[in-house]
This record gives structure tokens, sequence and C-alpha cells, in this order.
């Protein structure tokens, strides 16, 4: 063993000047390839299959991976020989980083052809066949490929080339999309055209390609406002037409006037498609899309504002017509009181006569209002109706001066009395507006018995018939005969009065009370009460102590007579008199009651001064009621036969409180505990 090392070892020092020289050879070689190893890798990164539009790459490709191949056997031939010598050996990956890369192009440029291949594919479509979801799916599926490639490749110009190439083709597609809306028309295709600068014809023989050729990547926002336009402006076209179609057969209903004219009325669903169409238009003019249209709107809201003030100012116009119509032409009094407004109404009414003429011809609303001087013609009809309005204020207020009591009638109930004064029977409804309880008159007749204007018995609201003292004659001005007629009926209740105090002594009070109208019996037991309740005071002061306990068992006695009358067989008329004079003779009564209780001796004590006192005055011949220190003359107003409310303590304090506020010419208005 000793001597074999001792051989290698001689061996080893006989060699080494031959190794030494292959040594330097090896490493000569090795520093040329490392020179050869950087040009053959500046060459490299250099080619064209680097570029996204490199011509031929696959050839490129081929003819570089031959090259590596030679050199990667020289590298392992230099490795394999710096192993035997010993040598180290320096950085050689280089060309291994060109084989790598040649790989991964070849699989980029794989992709790019096979991208490439699918959207020139695509280019052929017919525009009308395009079918733009399908392709985005596609795009999205190429991106999500192109991000799973080897990051190093993302800064290759081919990489960035294909990338760029599928978003924008993404891009076009969607503003491909966007321009398939139905909304969008022929001028819109103009605008861009216009926008991208490029010559471009719509037809339907375009392709995808042709479409693309517009660069549409480049002209998102533009194609997105195009759009946006088209579908408002088709929405307006649709309300356009939704306007042309509603208001083509859109007709205005009417209704007959007594005249035989035909009076305008408008319908609810005409009123609500005027109000809705005229905000759709007004919102539609402050559009910033309004351009195209803007004739044809513009004249429809012109149409509209048109309908809307020729219908307003017609209602208007039609409404003062029709209440000055029956005044101005059915009141003989008013023609002659005020003739020049008499002749402007005529005037007017001629003219508002002939429009609804027209107007009844074209009851189409569009075709009917289509007039600009309708609205100023209904203008200068409605301020020459003004002034026969205020004529007729004027007049009426000289009316209610002459008979004040036409200021409780309403307008147009004074204007039907004034219109229908020679005709007594028409002013009739209207006496209960004018008079507490006169609701009609009895005529005298002719001997064909026709009604004459002659009135000789009033009626009440219950039924109740007075005859008058002396006939009332109801000829002439209406506030004329009206003015009779008060003081007609005023005269007889009070002639009533007179005959129902001298003869009440000479019947039993229960025959007595049957011979009067109810009110003036009614009034004559509180008269003839208070004139008996003051006997009794009088008695009192002269000595006789039971004076007022036998008054009050005579008002028990007459209260059970009125009793058994009401058992009786009464008239519905009869049994109301019976039935309120009870109810007064019940309060009397307690009255009574009430002042011997509390030992009252004087008709000067308050108790007694505080009661509502009736009492008729012989030299006056009138009647005439007191309360406390106020006295007022009784007016003979025509109540008829109503009923009383019962006679409450509240009811007392009532008419003292009411009493002593007229007394002080001041007004009252006392509320009871439920608000009454």
């Amino acid at each position: 063993m000793g001597a074999i090392k001792r051989l290698s070892v001689t061996a080893k020092q006989n060699v080494m000047p031959v190794q030494g020289q292959e040594i330097g050879k090896l490493k000569s070689k090795i520093e040329n390839f490392l020179v050869l190893q950087e040009e053959f890798r500046k060459s490299y990164l250099q080619l064209r299959f680097f570029s996204y539009n490199a011509k031929n790459p696959y050839e490129v490709l081929s003819a570089q991976q031959l090259e590596i191949d030679v050199l990667e056997m020289e590298v392992a031939e230099l490795k394999s020989q710096a192993s035997l010598f010993e040598v180290e050996v320096p950085d050689l990956e280089q060309i291994a980083q060109c084989s790598n890369e040649n790989l991964m192009l070849k699989i980029l440029w794989d992709y790019i052809f096979f991208v490439r291949t699918s959207i020139d594919e695509w280019k052929t479509t017919a525009w009308k066949d395009i079918d733009v979801e399908n392709m985005d799916m596609e795009c999205k599926k190429f991106v999500k490929d192109i991000r799973g490639l080897d990051k190093t490749m993302r800064k290759w110009h081919a990489y960035l080339g294909l990338d760029t190439t599928v978003k924008n083709m993404i891009t076009s597609i969607r503003a491909v999309g966007e321009l398939q809306n139905p909304a969008i028309k022929e001028r819109h295709w103009d605008q861009l055209v216009a926008a991208t600068k490029v010559r471009f014809t719509m037809s339907d023989e375009v392709t995808l390609a042709d479409l693309l050729s517009l660069n549409l990547h480049n002209f998102e926002d533009e194609v997105q406002n195009i759009v946006d336009k088209a579908c408002k402006e088709m929405a307006m076209e649709k309300v356009l037409n939704e306007l042309k179609k509603a208001w083509k057969n859109l007709e205005f209903d009417y209704e007959d006037h007594p005249s035989g004219y035909k009076l305008l009325k408008p319908s609810e669903e005409l009123v609500t498609t005027l109000e809705e169409n005229q905000v759709q238009v007004a919102n539609m003019m402050s559009s910033k899309y309004i351009a195209f249209f803007l004739t044809e709107m513009s004249a429809w809201q012109k149409t509209l504002c048109l309908i809307d003030a020729v219908m307003s100012n017609w209602i208007e116009v039609q409404r003062t017509w029709s209440h000055l119509q029956s005044i101005f032409m059915g009141s003989e009094d008013i023609r002659v009181q005020l003739p020049e407004d008499t002749k402007k109404f005529d005037a007017i009414d001629t003219e508002f006569k002939s429009m609804m003429t027209k107007m009844a011809k074209t009851p189409n609303v569009v075709k009917g209002t289509n007039d600009d001087a309708l609205p100023g013609r209904l203008d200068y009809l409605t301020k020459g109706m003004i002034k026969c309005e205020k004529a007729l204020a004027d007049y009426l207020e000289t009316k209610k001066l002459a008979f004040p009591r036409f200021y409780f009638a309403s307008t147009s109930d004074l204007l039907d009395i004034l219109s229908n004064g020679h005709i007594p029977a028409k002013v009739s409804k209207h006496l209960t507006k004018l008079f507490d309880s006169l609701a009609k008159m009895k005529m005298k007749q002719d001997d064909d018995g026709n009604d004459l204007k002659i009135a000789h018995s009033m009626v009440a609201k219950d039924g109740e018939v007075v005859p008058f003292v002396e006939d009332c004659s109801l000829d002439g001005q209406v506030e004329c005969w009206l003015h009779r007629l008060m003081i007609a009926m005023r005269v007889t209740i009070r002639n009533e009065f007179m005959k129902s105090m001298t003869t009440y002594q000479q019947y039993s009070r229960d025959k007595w009370l049957m011979l009067y109208p109810a009110q003036v019996a009614l009034a004559g037991t509180q008269i003839m009460w208070t004139s008996e309740v003051t006997t009794a005071f009088t008695k009192l002061e002269e000595g006789y102590e039971n004076a007022l306990k036998d008054y009050y068992k005579r008002q028990i006695s007459q209260l059970n007579a009125l009793i058994v009358l009401l058992l009786g067989n009464l008239t519905k008329g009869e049994r109301q008199k019976v039935m309120t004079i009870c109810t007064i003779d019940v309060h009397s009564r307690d009255t009574v009651s009430k002042l011997i209780s509390q030992k009252v001796e004087s008709n000067f004590s308050f108790s007694w001064q505080s009661q509502l006192r009736h009492r008729w005055d012989k030299k006056e011949q009138d009647c005439f009621a007191n309360i406390c220190d106020a006295e007022f003359r009784y007016s003979h107003e025509y109540l008829g036969n109503t009923p009383r409310l019962v006679i409450t303590p509240l009811t007392d304090r009532c008419y003292i409180t009411l009493t002593q506020s007229l007394h002080l010419i001041m007004g009252g208005a006392p509320q009871g505990p439920a608000g009454t």
C-alpha cells in the first residue's frame, strides 16, 4: 500500500506541468464563452419576438432554440472539464435564462395567436348577430388566463400588447352592447362618427370589424353619453306618442242649460290628464336632452297651456254667465233699473252664446281650444261681467236698504226674489228667510179660479192660518209689497192681541185660548198671569194674607182644566197650542210657589222683578215686556204655533242676561253647562 501511495505522488509530480497547460487552456475557453454568452444574451433580448407586433415569431423562436441548444451543450462540456481539472466555473446561467424565456415566449405566443384567432373570428360577425354577452364572458376568461401566466412575462411588450388588446376588446364590446340599444337612431350614429372622426356608414352589412375600426375603446364616455341621450330621447318620443294618442280622441262633456245651449262640463279624466301631462312636459322641457324634440315639445306645451287657460276661463265665464243670465234676462225690474248694464250684458250674452254654439260643434278638446284669441275673448267677457256684477251688487244694496230683511237672504236667493218679484207665488218659497214663521200666503182668486195679487191670510211653517185684518196688495216692486206684508202681519197680530184682551173675562180660559192664534193665546196668558200676580200682591198689602196661596190654588185648577182638554179630541194645531200653554203655566205655577216659600210680600221684590213679565198697556193699546229695569215693546212678529222648551232656572238667568244686554244696547251669548 505504501508503495502505491509513493507511485501516485510520483505520477502526480510528473503530470503537473501538462495539467497546468490544460487548465490554462480551459480557463481561456471559459473566458471566451463568457464573452460569447454576454453577446448572445444582448442579441436575444433585442430580437423582435419580444414585440407584440412581431412577424413570424415562431421562426425566430425556433432558430434561437437551435442556437440555445448548441450553447447549452458547450456549457455542459465546459462544466465537465472544469470538474475534471477542479477549476471553478463562473456564472453561465444566462443561456439557461434564455432557454427558459424562449419556452415562456412559445407559451405566450401560442396564447396571443389563440386570442387573435378568436377576435378575428368575431370580427366577421354581422352587426345584428353580435352576441355581446358571450363575447364579454370570453374576454373576461382571456383576462383571467393572461393573469395566470408567469409573472416574468408582465414586463414584455408582447404580454402588455396582449393584455391591452383584450382590455380594449372588453371596452369596445361593452360599447357595442350599448350601441345595440333600440333607442339608437341614425342621427346617433352620425354623432358617433363625428366623435370618433372615422368615416363610417351604418347598415345591416356592418360587422364587428367595422365597429372596432371606430376605436370605441378610446371613446367610452362619448358612446355612453350618446346612448344616454338616445335613451332619454326615446323616453321623450314615447311620451310624445302617448300625448298624441291621449288627446286625439279626448272630448268635452256637456250639460244642457235651460236656454237650450250646451254648457261645458270637463270630466274628471280630462282634468287629471291635463294636470299630469303639463307636469310631464314641463319636466322634459327642463331636460338637457330636449334639443331634438324642442320644437314638437314646445308646441305641446303651448297646446296644453292653451287648453288649461281656455278651460279654466271658460268655466268661470260660464258660471258667471249662467248666474247673470237668469237675472238680466228674467227680471224686467233689473232691466229697467240697470239699462246701461243690461245693454252690456246683452252684448256679452250674444257673444258667449255664439262661442258656446261653436264649441258644441267641435267637442274635441284640442281642436275646440285651438285658438290663441280664445283666452283674450274670455278675459274680455269676464271683465264685462265683473262690471255687470258690481252694478248688480250696488243695485242689490239699494234694495237691502229699502227692505233691510233682504240682508238675511243670500245673494242668489235675493236675486231670485227680485227676478220673480212680480210673481208672489214664486217669492213665497223665500218668505221663511225673511220672516220668522210666515211661510205662505193665501191669495184671493178671480171668477176663473186664478190667483190675484192680493193676500187675505198668512200661513205659518207649522200650517197655522191667520186672516189679515185687511187684505194685503202684492202688486208693484217686491220690496214695497213685502214691506206692506210685514205691516199687515204686525197689524193683524196686534189686532188679535187687542181682541183677546177685551174677551179674556168673557169666556172660560180653555174656551178663550181656542179663539185666537197660538202666539196671541200664549202671550195673553202671560199678560193675565202678570196682572193676576200683581193683584194678589195688592191684596197682600191690603192685609189679605192668603192672596198668593189662593191664586196658586187657582193656577192648579187652570192646569187641570188644560190637562182635561188635552185628554179630549183636539186637532194637531190645537193640541200643540194647549201643550205650549201648559209648559208656560207650569213655570208660572212654580214661580208663584217660590214666591210663597220665600214669603215675598211686595211686587217690588227682586224675586218677582227678575221674572219676565208681560203687561197690556190700555193707553198705548200695546203689549210690553218687563224684567228688572228693562222694558221692551212687543214687536208683533208672527211666530206661528211652535213648541216651547221647558223653562228651567238656567232659562230664567238667560232671560235676565240677554234682556239686560238688549237694554244696554249690547249683545249676549250665555253658555249652558253642556256647551249649549
